[in-house]
């Protein structure tokens, strides 16, 4: 019997440890080519671990909610091949002439292709090639989804492969009597509920009292965590944003049309941000007990609102480098696949500074909490068209302007008002003289 190591994949540059989540096969379990056998995470991105053999697990070496550094040995999987003990001789076996080396190359090409054959035979287990976990499986056989529905849900894993949100989304969507029925009605699966992160509602009396998710309970820890780690201070500023929505305006369907995308506010608050940091790099900082680590990447962090009602901050690294176009593009990127679930975990690693749009909402002015290890984050409420009085060299007069409150918080403890308020007028300077000429 051969014994394979399945460990913690590398993830991104920036990512050393993942926790796990659940467990999908018990020691005993057969395994099959690609099946999942284990979910982690990393921050607020979940993942699968697929096994690469076909066998059973043999043992497991950490629990859930255990923390893993990426490359240690998380279970060992069992195979009817003897791939240890030959991997071991051959290694043994020293190759002696040139020609020994040719026939040993000749040989691993040959098991590697004989593999690989076997692997894609493993996976078509359906009318296409697509692979179904077995938690997907399940869920769809209590649901009564037929093979065919199942291979119509469009797949937001890796390679398009249907994860359990995707069929718990077309669940509640289908269009069908007994989902109208439940359709307000809380979900309870028993298989659900032991398997990931889904709210699991009790009753109790005349309330409802609901579980909160895995990331709920993260972001419920972090900004706790924070608020008892800084000194928060928010300051604000009104911004006359006129000439960026008359800009705008002006540019927006030519540039859908040129890019096959939109361009918002957002770029164009983040670009601000940037050149204010390039003039106050020390905001642009985190702490390290009593030491201060003075950021040479400028890395913006943009608070993205998903679905189902949690947050997360992907980030646009070295922005600094990046003009108004590639600003665009990345805030787009990164907007979409975090709405999809596609965001890599490195995509929300390494963030020097966070921006948040609270008035995507309706908010006119919001008092965010800092991102940790990061000291200030920027808030932009609703742009409102305000009655103004507008400065000119005949006089001043009232005029219709579009404006917005921007606040920021920042950590007390290394950023003094002068430096906060200052930075704050900056980035109002830059938005205020923007030039609505530029090209894009």
């Amino acid at each position: 019997m051969g014994k394979i190591e399945l460990k913690m994949p590398k993830m991104g540059e920036s990512v050393a440890e993942a926790t796990i989540i659940c467990w999908q096969k018990k020691i005993g379990d057969p395994i099959s080519v690609d099946e999942t056998v284990v979910e982690i995470a990393t921050d607020k991105v979940d993942s699968e671990i697929p096994s690469s053999v076909e066998g059973k697990l043999h043992e497991i070496f950490f629990s859930e909610n255990d923390v893993v550094k990426v490359g240690e040995t998380i279970a060992i999987i069992e195979t009817n091949s003897n791939d240890d003990e030959t991997n071991e001789k051959k290694s043994t076996q020293p190759i002696e002439n040139q020609s020994n080396l040719n026939e040993s190359i000749k040989e691993i090409e040959k098991e590697f292709n004989s593999s690989k054959e076997i692997i894609n035979n493993k996976l078509i287990s359906n009318k296409s090639d697509k692979f179904f976990s077995p938690l997907v499986k399940n869920i769809a056989k209590k649901e009564n989804i037929s093979n065919d529905e199942l291979e119509k849900i469009q797949g937001s894993g890796k390679n398009n492969r249907v994860t359990k949100n995707d069929i718990l989304n077309y669940l509640k969507t289908k269009d069908s009597p007994a989902n109208e029925k439940q359709k307000n009605q809380p979900i309870l699966n028993t298989q659900i509920e032991e398997n990931n992160n889904l709210i699991s509602p009790e009753k109790f009396e005349n309330n409802e009292v609901i579980e909160m998710s895995r990331m709920r309970k993260m972001i419920a820890d972090h900004m706790t965590m924070s608020k008892s780690v800084s000194a928060h201070v928010t300051s604000f500023n009104e911004v006359d944003m006129t000439e960026i929505v008359t800009w705008r305006n002006s540019i927006k369907e030519k540039f859908k049309e040129r890019e096959s995308q939109n361009i918002t506010f957002t770029p164009i608050i983040i670009e601000a941000i940037i050149k204010a940091i390039l003039d106050f790099p020390m905001i642009n900082i985190s702490v390290n007990g009593t030491k201060i680590i003075k950021h040479k990447n400028i890395n913006i962090g943009m608070a993205t609102a998903l679905s189902d009602g949690n947050l997360i901050v992907p980030v646009i690294k070295n922005g600094n480098e990046k003009n108004l176009l590639g600003l665009t593009k990345s805030v787009n990127d990164l907007a979409k696949r975090a709405r999809e679930g596609k965001l890599n975990p490195d995509d929300t690693a390494g963030g020097t500074f966070t921006f948040t749009n609270v008035g995507s909402f309706g908010s006119i002015m919001g008092t965010p909490i800092i991102n940790q290890p990061q000291v200030a984050i920027l808030a932009a409420g609703v742009i409102q068209k305000k009655p103004s009085v507008v400065e000119t060299e005949h006089g001043d007069f009232i005029g219709i302007r579009h404006k917005v409150f921007l606040s920021l918080s920042y950590d007390h403890r290394v950023v003094d008002g002068a430096l906060g308020g200052s930075f704050l007028k900056r980035v109002a300077h830059y938005l205020e003289s923007f030039d609505n000429n530029r090209s894009i």
